[in-house]
């Protein structure tokens, strides 16, 4: 007795334990390929699911953008050339993406790679999909691109709605635009370390928004824009309230905002609603010209149908014959049914009325052209005897 008491009592300690080891043991999945371009990897590469070791600094940014785990290796040529790779996967290509803009500075130069690259010297930073890789070359080639852009088509694409890009940043205006201040930002860390005009508390990532920035250049240096996007145009004209209320013009903060005492917005800006977008022109600008940048972001709502299926030339033409095969066996099935129940009605009816209705005498009688009798012999004159006059 005392012994089956022990054998329960361990039971969930040894399955606690179980799953514990279980958990340790578990690595984080790969990116990296083994081999790309004539590189190869040397020794074992580090894997992880913690932001903190892709990046201690940023470890919170990272999170806020969706990131999922993390690989960095170095990889060798046969003239003893190496390569530093880092790789993190994401969510979705939107974290990949705004991952990308945070990292990206103003000095680098574009470059055509997977789907957005930029490089400095011999770094080269891309994304493709959801994947974000930081490549560090010891020495540059003319092949260096071509050989990344092996790397990047290698990636496997994320499914679905997971694809898409955001399309906020699509309507940061082109005129007067710096190159490569656009950042992308989800979360209120990363909206911390871009220079942004409004402070977290009144942007409220808690809604569900998204925020774009970008830099522009005015008669009076650089002015900065920024398009915070809401779920609906009812949030977006309240937090207008809210930030119009928080304008150094006001002292105020409106009952119910989530700023903190004393937040108040230092330096002058201007601002509209645009649909569940709300505009922000901040810096050196008159009013002539902030009037003119605010006027260039207007929201433009796009119904798309982005449903996805797995059907090719090929499926869709089987489908369409099975469809006709079901097509006809509902037709054949609905001849029956109703063949069947008219003769129930008709059997029905000649048991409660016999002798009316579908069994009358008459009703069985009908025309018979008795070919098959022998005809009468013609008069002489040619005319029937059927129809002989007199």
């Amino acid at each position: 007795m005392k012994l089956s008491k022990l054998i329960f009592a361990l039971v969930p300690v040894i399955l606690l334990a179980g799953f514990a080891f279980a958990g340790e043991a578990a690595p984080a999945a790969s990116i990296l390929p083994k081999q790309f371009g004539g590189w190869q990897i040397s020794g074992s590469s580090r894997t992880s699911d913690d932001p903190a070791v892709a990046d201690p600094v940023n470890a919170a940014v990272l999170k806020e953008y969706g990131f999922t785990n993390f690989e960095s290796a170095t990889y060798t040529r046969d003239d003893g050339r190496k390569l530093a790779v880092k790789a993190a996967q994401f969510a979705d290509a939107s974290g990949a993406y705004g991952t990308y803009t945070y990292y990206k500075t103003r000095e680098m130069l574009s470059e055509q790679i997977g789907d957005g690259a930029a490089s400095m010297n011999e770094r080269v930073l891309l994304y493709r999909g959801n994947i974000v890789v930081d490549a560090v070359f010891q020495k540059l080639s003319a092949m260096s691109a071509a050989e990344l852009r092996e790397l990047a088509d290698g990636f496997p694409l994320p499914t679905g709605n997971t694809r898409n890009l955001p399309d906020l940043p699509a309507y940061l205006p082109k005129q007067s635009y710096v190159k490569n201040t656009a950042k992308y930002v989800v979360g209120p860390a990363a909206l911390q370390k871009v220079n942004s005009p409004l402070p977290s508390e009144l942007v409220d990532f808690t809604l569900g928004a998204e925020v774009v920035l970008g830099n522009y250049n005015s008669s009076s240096g650089e002015a900065t824009l920024m398009l915070i996007s809401y779920p609906t145009p009812q949030i977006a004209a309240d937090h207008l309230r809210r930030i119009d209320a928080a304008h150094p013009r006001s002292s105020q903060v409106p009952d119910g905002s989530p700023m903190a005492a004393g937040a108040i917005l230092q330096g002058p800006i201007f601002d509209k609603r645009t649909g569940p977008m709300v505009v922000i022109a901040a810096g050196p600008l008159s009013p002539d010209e902030a009037k003119a940048l605010l006027a260039s972001v207007n929201y433009d709502a796009n119904v798309t149908w982005n449903e996805n299926t797995s059907f090719g030339k090929g499926a869709s033409m089987a489908k369409l014959v099975m469809n006709g095969i079901i097509l006809s066996l509902v037709i054949a099935g609905l001849a029956l049914v109703a063949g069947v129940a008219f003769g129930g009605l008709r059997i029905l009816a000649q048991r409660l009325f016999p002798g009316r209705g579908f069994d009358r005498p008459q009703s069985r009688e009908f025309i018979s052209l008795r070919l098959s009798e022998t005809a009468p012999e013609p008069l002489s004159d040619g005319v029937s005897p059927s129809i002989k006059a007199g």
